[in-house]
């Protein structure tokens, strides 16, 4: 798993976005600008919860380590180093893998 030490705040997570596809489907070796970026990734880190109307902190439904889905759109891209992570809210994920 990535390590980073950029640490999401309140109800965010880290995400180290997954390799895109070298070859289609159909076996087509796709050239860099055709790629499309996939839509899964691995949790890096999750932030300390959303503060509730109680004063008490959410939980996370994700852990670090998880395989997730999340929305097409979802989470602001940032490079750290040299290594590309997205940013995004917890309500993004749309599931864990596996």
């Amino acid at each position: 798993m990535a390590k980073s030490d950029i640490k999401p705040v309140g109800n965010h997570v880290l995400v180290k976005r997954s390799d895109a596809a070298e070859v289609s489907a159909g076996g087509i070796v796709l050239p860099e600008n055709a790629k499309e970026k996939p839509k899964e990734g691995k949790i890096v880190a999750i932030g300390n919860g959303k503060v509730l109307d109680n004063g008490e902190r959410s939980t996370f439904s994700v852990k670090a380590g998880d395989r997730v889905i999340f929305a097409s759109y979802a989470g602001q891209e940032v490079k750290h180093g040299s290594d590309e992570y997205l940013v995004m809210e917890e309500s993004f994920i749309l599931g864990i893998i596996g």
